[in-house]
């Protein structure tokens, strides 16, 4: 029940995600458009109390509680990132607004922007491992709980992993190719003035 109920809540986010913008920007109704986007987290939410109930009710943990954990990180740590990202497209495309600026491509600014995208997998990994831990103390029994503890391990080494290759950008900065040095150092300026 519990990754059927992932793979709804996964489903619903982009449900969510395109109604909202369809509202937003194809129907010119910003604020219901606005209120399908908050909505957004009751997924998380509902995931949650679901998880919860199911554990309380006697299940036995297992890696399905732990993937609800994870996607439950996942969400908060890169969730609004993505919204955003899917709103300045929609903006441009539906909206009339100018076209995104996309990430940096070379230097130190793409590597700030590999940064904190790393920082969001940080979040992510702390937010699944308090409930991972939370849903530990909650069964009580360590004998039962093993699964639970492994997928914490499961999130921080894809922290590590991601982290490593955040700093591949910072030890090898890409540079940018002859004749558009001016895009990489516009990029630079336009970082440094936020």
């Amino acid at each position: 029940m519990i990754v059927t109920l992932i793979v709804l809540c996964e489903v619903g986010f982009w449900v969510l995600l395109a109604a909202g913008l369809a509202f937003r920007y194809l129907l010119k109704m910003p604020r219901t458009g606005l209120a399908l986007l908050l909505c957004e987290p009751l997924l998380e939410v509902v995931l949650l109390v679901v998880t919860a109930m199911d554990l309380k009710d006697g299940a036995e943990p297992s890696w399905k509680h732990g993937l609800a954990a994870l996607y439950i990180g996942y969400t908060v740590g890169h969730g609004h990132r993505t919204v955003k990202w899917l709103d300045g497209h929609a903006a441009h495309r539906f909206g009339g607004a100018g076209r995104p600026v996309g990430p940096p491509r070379y230097g130190m600014a793409r590597a700030r922007h590999e940064g904190k995208v790393w920082l969001g997998s940080v979040v992510a990994a702390g937010v699944a491992t308090v409930l991972l831990q939370v849903a530990i103390w909650y069964v009580g029994d360590s004998g039962r709980t093993g699964s639970l503890e492994s997928w914490r391990f499961v999130a921080w080494r894809a922290v590590g992993i991601h982290g490593v290759i955040a700093l591949t950008y910072l030890i090898w900065p890409k540079k940018a190719p002859e004749g558009s040095a001016g895009e990489g150092a516009s990029e630079e300026r336009s970082l440094t003035k936020k």
